[in-house]
């Protein structure tokens, strides 16, 4: 390809709204273009990109002897409804009718079509287990679409549905899925972790996530160092082994007339460490307790996980804090802040961590009123003690190997098995080897295309732009002619290696604008083509060329008549043809 039969489309400014380093060099490069929130065009150099990752794709599901489908984006409504999903998926889910009044949504995710399908045309276990996937656009009516396409509101997915009669079936494929996301995202030669994860609003009991590592991450996953375990921190279990609680030192006592707003006031106030005291909040009860409201209570350096809480049982779902209304009426204040367990009218849950503390202090249910000495049995009573609170760098990593780290990450991925969710809720199924009908198992595995592009750039770029990864390059070899248009031996040199690189199928550019050798330079930095080659009156008066490889700082200069053989000792990317 030529730049001048070619649509380039560099821009040096960067656009105001444009906060990921992702966002910004897709437009400085000319990968994509904006045409209303979270809506983007896909120009030449960015389709080169993403035609390869849908490539690599491919190739992974083949390996697994997954069968593509395609499915149409607008989806009837009837079958959300029959779901559940209709109201529950929230306001992302963008709904409409057509002429006839008949509900239709535009589909953010295919878990109804494909069940829809399956219950159809699946109807004994000898047509399973099977395995679909589509490569396809969604559309999810962000409310606040932000950092280009990592959350876009229209987006590129590969998603897949596996259907199974049996458990073991389904985690055989469940692992087969798991591994091949791990190859894809090797392939892509990208930093990341498989990270255990909530299921969310799709469902299902087991559930991990993809997440490539990058400071821009919306995610924070922890991991040991001895990648045995990680888990994304909404679902990162804490260590639960303590030291026994010690006993008591101290007697309850009750502080007076005490005006604290905030914790360090009453640390000062008390000289003790966070340590030593805790954090409650007040949330809604479920029907699992006669109460409207309940505590949960976590040490005073640590945070609620919103995840854990939400899953108990004692809780009401979705986790709901209760109003100052509701607090006053049923606890008799205003504000919780540090408020303690002693005379607490309503049922309490404490982390483990909270368990074991003894002589600690907290707040009393009476307004500037606090108690020192706090102890558990003999003060007040837990209903149970459970792991609800977020974890920390250096904590003890749960399966008791090494200490946990935490770092952002890029959610690329995310796999489940969902069980018998969408097929009860659709009757899909099918007659098993005692001819009985069963409900079908299902595990679904989408893995977000646009969004590892954007990925691949927060980790692999530098102050001049992109530094792709080989396999996804939109070009693997550049040559650009300096003075291209003046001299007859630049122009023929150029073009006799663009045409040896073109029989070797090597996706080459040839940078052959009137444009002065800084804009050349600059604009190939940019869209970050690995292999450049330099040539120039002055290179081929000492019948060398220049090359330099994007992810180094010095070039090296190369016989003429050596190019070829050097570049593909290189490991250059050949397209197939």
């Amino acid at each position: 390809m030529r730049t001048t039969q070619y649509l380039l489309s560099t821009q040096k400014e960067t656009p105001s709204d444009a906060l990921a380093i992702s966002h910004q060099l897709m437009l400085k490069a000319g990968l994509i273009r904006k045409l209303a929130a979270g809506l983007y065009i896909w120009l030449p150099t960015g389709t080169r990109v993403l035609n390869k990752v849908v490539a690599i794709i491919h190739q992974a599901m083949r390996k697994v002897s997954a069968q593509e489908i395609q499915m149409p984006i607008v989806q009837p409504g009837s079958l959300w409804k029959s779901s559940k999903r209709w109201h529950d998926y929230g306001l992302e889910l963008l709904r409409f009718q057509d002429r006839h009044n008949r509900d239709f949504v535009l589909g953010p995710t295919h878990e109804e079509v494909v069940t829809e399908l399956i219950r159809h045309e699946i109807n004994s276990y000898k047509q399973l287990p099977t395995l679909l996937y589509q490569i396809q656009i969604k559309f999810r009516d962000e409310i606040r679409p932000r950092f280009g396409v990592m959350r876009s509101r229209e987006f590129m997915m590969k998603d897949a549905y596996s259907f199974h009669l049996e458990q073991t079936s389904l985690d055989q494929t469940y692992h087969q899925m798991h591994d091949a996301y791990c190859d894809i995202l090797k392939t892509l030669q990208l930093n990341y972790r498989a990270v255990e994860a909530d299921t969310g609003s799709i469902g299902g009991h087991i559930s991990h996530e993809f997440h490539v590592l990058a400071e821009s991450g919306e995610d924070s996953i922890a991991f040991n160092e001895h990648n045995t375990y990680a888990a994304n921190v909404e679902k990162a279990e804490t260590c639960s082994v303590l030291s026994i609680r010690k006993q008591p030192h101290l007697p309850l006592k009750q502080v007076m007339n005490l005006e604290i707003n905030n914790i360090n006031t009453f640390m000062q106030h008390f000289d003790i460490s966070i340590e030593n005291t805790i954090k409650t909040y007040i949330v809604k009860a479920s029907d699992a307790i006669d109460s409207l409201l309940i505590a949960l209570i976590v040490r005073a350096d640590h945070t609620l996980n919103e995840i854990k809480a939400a899953h108990l049982p004692e809780v009401l779902t979705p986790l709901q804090l209760a109003t100052s209304d509701e607090i006053q009426k049923q606890i008799g204040l205003h504000h919780t802040t540090l408020l303690g367990p002693v005379n607490l009218p309503i049922p309490c849950i404490v982390d483990h961590t909270v368990s074991h503390m003894s002589d600690f202090y907290a707040a009393s249910t009476q307004p500037n009123q606090y108690y020192t000495g706090i102890n558990w049995d003999r003060d007040a009573q837990y209903l149970r003690a459970v792991d609800c609170r977020q974890v920390l760098p250096g904590d003890k990593s749960p399966d008791n190997k090494g200490i946990l780290s935490i770092q952002k990450g890029i959610e690329v991925g995310h796999i489940f098995q969902l069980g018998e969710k969408y097929s009860q809720a659709l009757q899909a199924k099918a007659i098993n080897q005692q001819g009985k009908l069963q409900p079908i198992l299902m595990g679904c595995y989408g893995l977000g295309v646009t969004r590892l592009i954007a990925a691949a750039i927060e980790q692999n770029h530098d102050k001049n732009g992109i530094i792709w990864p080989e396999s996804i390059a939109p070009f693997s070899v550049v040559i650009v002619g300096l003075n291209i248009d003046k001299s007859t031996d630049v122009k023929q040199a150029a073009q006799t290696l663009y045409d040896e690189l073109q029989q070797h199928n090597i996706e080459v550019l040839l940078d052959d604008r009137q444009v002065s050798s800084g804009i050349k330079l600059a604009d190939m930095d940019l869209i970050g083509v690995p292999h450049r080659i330099v040539i120039s009156d002055k290179t081929l008066k000492k019948q060398e060329i220049e090359y330099k490889n994007r992810r180094e700082k010095t070039v090296q200069y190369i016989p003429i008549n050596t190019c070829l053989t050097f570049l593909l000792r290189q490991n250059i990317t050949q397209c197939s043809q």
